[in-house]
Order: C-alpha cells, then sequence, then structure tokens
C-alpha cells in the first residue's frame, strides 16, 4: 500500500475518482484531466456500475432459466423474496397501469443495492490492488492510481439515476395527462384561477424539479458521508478493527434502506405522474 505523507493526502487519495479525458496532446488521465472542464470520465464509477448491473442482470437471467417448481436452492429463494417484495410494494403503491413500472422498480433496488454494499469493501483493498496494477504493470506511482468503488459516492451516479427517473415521469404525464392536462396541472394548481397561473407555475415547477434533486442528493449524501467515516476509522492503524466492525454492522441496515427509499420514491413519482385526475 501507498505510504502517504499527511491523513488528509490519504483521504483526498480515497475520495478522488479515476479520471479520464480528451485533450489536445490526446486521451489524459487523472491530475491531466484537472482542467479538462465539463466532459471528464469517472472511469472507476462506470467500471464498477456496469460490472454490477451486468452481474445482476446475468445472475436474475441464469436463475430465471433454471427456477424449478420443486424445492429452490438458496439462491433462487434469495431472489424469489427480492421480486416478491418489490413487487408487493408496487402493488401497495402505483396506482396507474404500466407493465414497466415492476421490472424498473425491480432494477433499481437491486442495482443500488449492490452498489451501496461495495461499501463494505475494506477502503484499502481495491485501491491497493489497483496501485499494484499501476506500479508493476504501468510503471506509475501508486499515489497516482486512484479508484473509488462505491458508485453511489459519485454524485454523477446518482444524478444519472435520478435524471432517468425524472425523463419517466415527464413521459407518463404527457402520456396519461396528454399535454393539455400536463400543462393544466402545472399552471392551475394549487390555485385553481387564471389570475394564479405564474405563480402555480412557479411552485409547481420547483416541485417537480426537487424529485430528481432530493433523489440524487439523499442517496449521494448517506453513502458519501459513509465512505467518508470508514475512511477516517482505516486512518487509526491496528485500533481500527472495532470500530470498523460497529460501523460495518450498522451500516448493513443504512445500505438496504437507501436502496428501499430510492425505489419507493421512484414507485411514487411515477404514480402521480400517471393520476390522470
Amino acid at each position: 500500500m501507498a505510504s502517504y505523507d499527511t491523513t488528509q493526502e490519504y483521504i483526498n487519495h480515497h475520495l478522488t475518482n479515476a479520471r479520464m479525458c480528451s485533450t489536445e496532446q490526446g486521451i489524459a488521465f487523472n491530475k491531466a484531466c484537472e482542467d479538462a472542464g465539463f466532459w471528464v470520465w469517472h472511469i472507476d464509477t462506470l467500471a464498477w456500475s456496469f460490472l454490477l448491473g451486468f452481474g445482476f442482470l446475468f445472475l436474475f437471467y441464469r436463475m430465471g432459466k433454471k427456477a424449478t417448481t420443486g424445492v429452490p436452492s438458496k439462491t433462487q429463494a434469495l431472489i424469489e423474496l427480492i421480486v416478491e417484495f418489490v413487487d408487493d410494494n408496487v402493488r401497495s403503491s402505483f396506482h396507474g397501469k404500466s407493465a414497466l413500472i415492476a421490472p424498473l422498480a425491480l432494477t433499481i433496488f437491486v442495482w443500488v443495492l449492490l452498489m451501496n454494499l461495495m461499501d463494505l469493501v475494506p477502503v484499502d483493498l481495491l485501491p491497493w490492488i489497483a496501485g499494484l496494477v499501476g506500479q508493476y504493470g504501468f510503471g506509475m506511482d501508486p499515489k497516482d492510481v486512484y479508484m473509488k468503488v462505491v458508485p453511489t459516492t459519485d454524485i454523477n451516479t446518482t444524478f444519472a439515476l435520478s435524471i432517468g427517473v425524472f425523463v419517466l415521469i415527464i413521459y407518463y404525464s404527457l402520456k396519461i395527462k396528454g399535454i393539455k392536462g400536463f400543462t393544466k396541472e402545472l399552471t392551475m394548481q394549487p390555485l385553481n384561477h387564471p389570475i394564479f397561473i405564474p405563480f402555480n407555475f412557479v411552485i409547481e415547477s420547483v416541485t417537480l424539479l426537487a424529485r430528481p434533486l432530493s433523489l440524487s442528493l439523499r442517496l449521494f449524501g448517506n453513502l458519501y458521508a459513509s465512505e467518508l467515516i470508514f475512511i477516517l476509522i482505516a486512518t487509526l492503524g491496528y485500533f481500527q478493527l472495532p470500530l470498523h466492525f460497529t460501523w460495518a454492522v450498522f451500516h448493513i441496515l443504512v445500505l438496504p434502506l437507501q436502496a428501499f427509499i430510492f425505489m419507493m420514491l421512484t414507485i411514487v413519482y411515477l404514480s402521480l405522474a400517471c393520476e390522470d385526475h
């Protein structure tokens, strides 16, 4: 593991994404991307997100093909439990008619949960492995090799998820209510009089835009704070084990809860978008 001169340097290294960008000289990485502007790719976030997403799809697909009506395996029983749990929540919270909502809710819950669970991996393990690969494979200084393994501690991930939900909210609002109905919803509520249209539009627009914003910031804030606490505990050296174990046990409850909240708010928002009255 690379040695750091100060605790602040150690913390900053663990909270920095592996970045890739395009410059006039070609493809650049990490520190060379500091002045690259908006188009910087967080390649560790993308890699772990896609890896966990494809792993989730592959596992559920394989178990769906191998599912039996007899005595199920432990993996099949776990997947059936998750599917039934999500389906029950969709049935109780979504009041419209759409074949997309249940699969969407299942995907959001499992994918966000898997990304959150990466927070339980020891904070030094995967960055240390990445540093070894960079040092012996590419001749890099381990301090210049970055690896953030919890995608939901990257605000780009949480905003991308919430923007996807926001697009679906707009889509279902227009599909169910039509352009006229959706426009009326934005301009004639809560005060149903033409004179209040500007006031209503501002209030309803803020409410509409606050939904993806709250979705993304809630998930990001909780996971970023949790990861930071794990990193601070790791700075204690050999004295970290009791605190690390205690925080990890508590965190086992927090991580599924955050995935559940993200899923439930998505269902509720889409249910509101599908109400035509």
